[in-house]
């Protein structure tokens, strides 16, 4: 299952595997580095706001300190003076009982800040027993009693206290009870830059900052490993190609060092297969033509043999050496790579080839598409189709041809009525001069020479003998890129 999901989903091409571990590697140093960073940034802020915590416990027991020392009748008084000489540092205010705080989310920060001021005050207040301490957002903080929000209040009250600051920025609020019934309640924001309580791993610039990085990354790796694999395209289209066409032109050399080098030895390797196919074609002419003289020879030399026994019998073994001799060139030629590329109709060529077998009876039907295009040797690849037709109609009375235009090959099947080959004779047929009947209308090549067209255009044929009777021949012959 793991390997087909992988084979699947996990990019093929090398541009694609390159940018997908380019994020990921983008991810996971920027993950790793957020962790590191976060850690230790929250260390500091942590010891920073517990000590703004401390600072602030301290006003805030000043504070109480200071209403403490005055009649209860002179609390209310003194605080009224300062409300309207503007505010003070905190908004203050005396209650008649604990007011319901609508709390901020618990978070770390929020743990250490309160538990700081509360030792604090304790430490200071010895004769407190009650002490309340929460934050809540403005819009939800009640003062004065439980049906009064911050935005009910006169503007003076606590502008200069509670209103500055981010909209986002929790209060801290302190209850102290005083007496029995008497509640001091006192509210501020936290000091800069502990305004805002928050825990978040990555913060919302922190995050367009890491997609606009890995945006500016993959678009400089894409603009590089493109270039660099157009190289690398080009060479794999041209070692598909030189199975079927030997002649192409050299490869222009660009692209990183390596790949170069790659293709300065795919050059030289085109150019050593171009000299041996022009030496083996040089050789198999002279060896025409050198054994036709001694054959001409010895057949005028045998006529000159009083025995006629013998003389039967010296042609007979020069006509197979003929024989031999003009199926080596016709196996020579008739698979001939040097032969130029071009696109054929391949429906067009097969019924030009069943077109002779069907004169006087339909032994040949073709099943298939009409408008197939393929890129092929055109000689070679109907030399091809004629041997192994020929073949089939010759021992197998009659053949079917099915065409088959996949994706990335075209697909031929011929089924014949004959009676099949023997298992342990499959790979043989192939082999020159093996032949399984011993009529004298053939030599033994057609099937070689049809292996070898196919091999050369980089495919594969495969035979089979039918479940009740004839001989299947499947034929798979790759999509040459353009």
């Amino acid at each position: 299952m793991s390997l087909n999901l992988k084979r699947y989903f996990w990019p093929r091409s090398l541009l694609s595997r390159t940018l997908l571990l380019t994020v990921l590697s983008v991810f996971l140093a920027q993950g790793i580095a957020t962790v590191f960073w976060y850690t230790q940034s929250k260390e500091r802020e942590i010891e920073g706001l517990n000590f703004a915590a401390e600072s602030m416990g301290n006003m805030f027991a000043t504070t109480t300190t200071f209403f403490q020392t005055l009649p209860i009748e002179y609390r209310e008084i003194a605080l009224e003076q300062l409300r309207s000489m503007g505010g003070a540092r905190f908004f203050v205010s005396f209650n008649k009982e604990e007011i319901l705080i609508n709390p901020i989310p618990q978070n770390d920060a929020k743990s250490e800040a309160i538990a700081t001021l509360l030792k604090v005050l304790k430490n200071q207040l010895h004769n407190i027993e009650q002490i309340k301490i929460e934050f809540s957002y403005r819009e939800n903080l009640n003062v004065l009693n439980n049906n009064v929000l911050l935005s009910d209040l006169p503007r003076s009250w606590a502008h200069n206290t509670l209103n500055l600051g981010p909209p986002s920025a929790p209060i801290l609020v302190v209850q102290i009870e005083l007496t029995k019934g008497q509640w001091i309640y006192i509210a501020a924001i936290l000091p800069a830059p502990y305004l805002v309580l928050e825990n978040a791993l990555i913060h919302a610039d922190q995050l367009v900052f890491l997609v606009a990085i890995t945006t500016l990354l993959l678009f400089f790796t894409f603009t590089l490993i493109r270039n660099q694999t157009r190289p690398l395209k080009r060479l794999a289209q041209a070692a598909n190609r030189l199975s079927a066409d030997i002649e192409q032109p050299e490869l222009l050399k660009e692209g990183a060092s390596e790949i170069t080098t790659v293709t300065h030895a795919f050059n030289l390797m085109q150019k050593r297969i171009q000299r041996y196919m022009h030496d083996r074609e040089k050789l198999f002419g002279s060896i025409s033509h050198d054994l036709k003289t001694p054959i001409t020879r010895l057949r005028l030399r045998a006529e000159l043999i009083d025995d006629e026994i013998q003389t039967a019998k010296m042609n007979q073994d020069l006509d197979e050496l003929e024989m031999m001799v003009k199926g080596a060139l016709q196996t020579v030629k008739d698979t001939d790579i040097h032969e130029n590329v071009t696109q054929i109709d391949v429906f067009h060529i097969l019924s030009s080839i069943a077109e002779v077998h069907n004169h006087e009876d339909l032994r040949v039907r073709l099943r298939g598409p009409q408008n197939i295009r393929f890129r092929c040797k055109p000689l070679a690849f109907k030399r091809c189709l004629t041997n192994l037709i020929d073949n089939a109609v010759k021992y197998g009375e009659k053949v079917i041809v099915y065409l088959y235009d996949n994706d990335h090959s075209l697909d031929i099947t011929l089924l014949d009525e004959g009676p099949g080959i023997p298992e342990e004779y499959k790979t043989s047929v192939f082999e020159p001069y093996f032949r399984l009947h011993t009529d004298n209308h053939g030599t033994g090549l057609g099937l070689g020479i049809a292996k070898n067209i196919i091999h050369a255009h980089g495919g594969e044929i495969i035979l089979s003998n039918r479940p009740h009777r004839g001989l299947q021949i499947d034929i798979v012959l790759p999509k040459v890129d353009q």
